[in-house]
């Protein structure tokens, strides 16, 4: 989908211009985003089965409003509006009467529930909380989501063998082994390798900024949200 400004504020300023298109983004970023959701409910105390039902459920339901006015006041980052959100739904939810089996009341949202507990075995088994553990898994997530749209372009570009050797670049100090050593595996001279790992350090920049730019309702916002992202990545 291609909008005219961010998917975020879309959402936040959709109280009737037009609910189509806030919905299409709602989709979008829930789509993208709730794997950090999965993540809070787990560490909430709910099992495997019972995580899968209650993100699940909470996204379609948060699919199916069609009045955006509730979403106007959280204006500013979708991870907040939604980390809010999806406590008042848990907490709804401990409180209702559950003669419905959980998740039958609404359509499912096809979501990769399959793969969700053999990423969450991975996660850390501290004493983490639940928002210390969304909010880090939200920041994954943003940079996972970049570097999947970097690997796709660099592949197409037929640059997929230059990517995975220096992507490590991106969030390190240079290729695993050194230059020397990537420039030998990739046929190219090490100059030609450190133009391409500053090369792909400007698009990561690009992408990063350009994803955290769908998530806040103002551009202003996205100098603070990257500060947040090296936060959360230290936690």
């Amino acid at each position: 989908m291609s909008f005219d400004t961010t998917r975020w504020s879309i959402v936040a300023a959709a109280g009737g211009d037009d609910p189509d298109a806030a919905r299409a983004a709602l989709a979008t970023l829930c789509d993208a985003y709730w794997y950090p959701l999965y993540v809070f409910v787990r560490r909430w105390g709910a099992d495997r089965d019972a995580a899968r039902d209650l993100t699940q459920a909470f996204l379609t339901s948060l699919l199916e409003r069609r009045d955006f006015e509730h979403v106007r006041p959280e204006r500013g980052r979708f991870r907040t509006f939604l980390l809010a959100a999806l406590k008042h739904f848990l907490l709804n939810e401990a409180a209702r009467d559950r003669a419905l089996k959980r998740g039958g009341r609404v359509a499912t949202v096809p979501l990769a529930f399959d793969e969700a507990e053999g990423r969450y075995q991975f996660e850390p088994a501290d004493a983490t909380t639940p928002e210390t553990l969304y909010e880090r898994r939200w920041a994954l997530t943003v940079i996972e989501r970049v570097i999947a749209r970097l690997r796709a372009v660099s592949e197409a570009a037929g640059r997929g063998a230059e990517f995975r050797v220096i992507k490590a670049s991106l969030l390190g100090e240079g290729p695993p082994g050194g230059y020397a050593a990537a420039a030998e595996r990739l046929g190219m001279s090490e100059g030609a390798v450190r133009v391409a790992v500053h090369r792909l350090r400007r698009k990561f920049q690009t992408e990063l900024r350009a994803a955290i730019a769908e998530t806040v309702a103002d551009p202003a916002d996205v100098d603070a949200e990257l500060k947040y992202l090296e936060r959360a990545l230290r936690t």
